[in-house]
């Protein structure tokens, strides 16, 4: 599939955002990051900064952007449409979480925090389903996927709260869930490429399949159906070159362990000195999200590629 950038910086973007979202309102909630109404407001800023970018950047994919709130209407059926709904929901409790923090409000400031945390989690799952539902994309349709969506939300979120924790010299708790996340991103991520990688089960679609000639035997085209390219084959046959993958593979994997590696050696530090190492490390985490998710696009196969390379 063609990685659209709109939709390659509203994944990462927004993630992170309803990433950071989630720890502040779990964690404040817990006394496990700074009370500081300033911390909650700097914290919570950052957040819809990522969150609004995010989202206004994923209407610049669609041919008409002023329609987009038709889509809200589906929510029965549709994961895209729960996810807007889960988007816009989301901004209540943390807009009552703004101004909790702004009046010095402690307990509307926890309740508010917990839901907009629920909130974040239903949001961010809603759009790895949207991925992980359709079937016409074998590299999606996988149950790592709206998994791997959370997981790394989250690891790119508490990798953002650490540094602001660390000005007001809490940063430990998130910069070990940082390095556990972290960690558990390259695994998770190692183990969806082994299982794309390995041979097609029977059962998945062929060019045979999909075009009714098994019966007859192997089959393959003899002339591209079109002379020039189409949207179909420039967006849906999208072919990124082997050797790209591998050395974004590489460069995603390094980027996961050496931010955890730097949210480890923050963790005896005090404050200054632990966002020394914070600031970075969450700057390379959010890289590494970002080449992730070009990947996840770039290395998806729509079975309509089967009609045109006899491969999907």
């Amino acid at each position: 599939m063609n990685p659209a950038p709109s939709i390659v910086l509203f994944t990462t973007a927004s993630g992170a955002g309803y990433g950071l979202l989630f720890w502040l309102g779990l964690l404040r909630a817990l006394g496990l990051v700074p009370a500081s109404p300033a911390f909650g407001l700097m914290a919570l800023l950052l957040a819809l900064l990522l969150i609004t970018f995010g989202l206004l950047s994923s209407l610049k994919h669609l041919g008409r952007p002023e329609r987009a709130w038709r889509a809200l209407s589906q929510w029965r059926s549709s994961w895209l449409s729960r996810e807007g709904v889960a988007a816009l929901a989301t901004y209540v409790p943390a807009g009552l979480l703004f101004l909790a923090l702004l009046l010095g409000n402690a307990p509307l400031a926890m309740l508010t925090g917990l839901l907009a945390a629920a909130g974040a989690v239903a949001t961010v799952w809603c759009t790895g389903m949207i991925y992980a539902s359709l079937r016409t994309v074998r590299q999606w349709h996988h149950p790592m996927v709206p998994w791997g969506y959370l997981v790394f939300a989250g690891f790119c979120g508490a990798a953002l709260l650490a540094p602001l924790a660390a000005l007001w010299g809490q940063a430990r708790i998130p910069a070990i869930i940082a390095a556990l996340l972290g960690a558990g991103a390259i695994a998770l991520k190692r183990a969806y490429w082994d299982s794309i990688d390995a041979p097609k089960p029977a059962a998945a679609p062929t060019i045979e399949s999909a075009t009714g000639l098994g019966r007859i035997g192997a089959t393959r085209p003899l002339d591209p159906p079109h002379t020039e390219q189409t949207w179909l084959t420039r967006e849906m046959s999208f072919r990124v070159a082997r050797a790209h993958r591998v050395k974004l593979r590489r460069l995603t994997l390094t980027g996961f362990a050496l931010a955890t590696v730097l949210a480890l050696f923050a963790l005896p530090l005090p404050g200054a000195l632990a966002a020394l190492l914070l600031v970075p490390a969450a700057a390379i985490a959010c890289a590494a999200i970002l080449a992730e998710r070009w990947l996840m696009f770039a290395e998806a196969t729509h079975t309509v590629s089967l009609y045109y390379s006899g491969d999907a």
